[in-house]
């Protein structure tokens, strides 16, 4: 069995995504204007499609299945580049563990984990910590917020600011990552995405 995994045309490599009308803090931030969640892409197009809906609910059933690390560990060996919530976010601490896991057992690949589920990546940090190729970035859940304190990688939205830290530059290449890792690097400290 393998698990169907996403391929975005702006980005390197692979990704992993769930429906993002699920989310535990999204879905409250969605009501809020000014909320970089009140304007999720994971909300439009293509993410409404039956069939599309219908797979990212089918990843949500092997992220909570007992193979999903086996099976996700197979299925990155030879990646170089991942994303973990190309759509949706973390739905749990037991998902956060298995995400660890799997990094761990790809060293080669580089993990990106974004989220605002704060209190899920406090809690793990109690007693944890994560794995050099797994960058977890806190993202801040306001447009032009300054990016969230205590947590070593960061993510913000800028509109009308200056961006924080290091601008994105997709939106001055075609929308894509090209040469473009810092995502993924930890020594990125804040990554500052210009709204679309």
């Amino acid at each position: 069995m393998l698990i169907r995994l996403g391929k975005t045309s702006k980005m390197k490599g692979f990704s992993f995504g769930l429906d993002a009308r699920n989310c535990i803090t999204g879905s409250k931030l969605r009501d809020i204007k000014g909320s970089v969640c009140s304007k999720c892409y994971a909300m439009k197009g293509n993410f409404n499609f039956p069939s599309v809906r219908k797979g990212k609910a089918t990843n949500l059933k092997h992220l909570e299945a007992p193979y999903f690390v086996d099976v996700m560990t197979y299925q990155l060996q030879d990646i170089k580049y991942f994303r973990w919530f190309d759509s949706g976010d973390l739905p749990s601490i037991e998902a956060l563990e298995k995400i660890v896991q799997i990094a761990k057992n790809t060293p080669n690949c580089k993990h990106w984990l974004p989220t605002r589920e704060v209190k899920i990546i406090k809690e793990y940090l109690i007693t944890n910590k994560f794995p050099k190729n797994l960058v977890v970035r806190v993202s801040s859940p306001m447009i032009d917020e300054k990016p969230i304190k205590g947590f070593r990688n960061t993510s913000t939205v800028h509109a009308k600011e200056n961006p924080f830290g290091f601008a994105c530059p997709s939106q001055q290449q075609g929308n894509q990552c090209l040469n473009c890792v810092a995502c993924w690097d930890k020594r990125v400290r804040n990554v500052s995405y210009e709204q679309h």
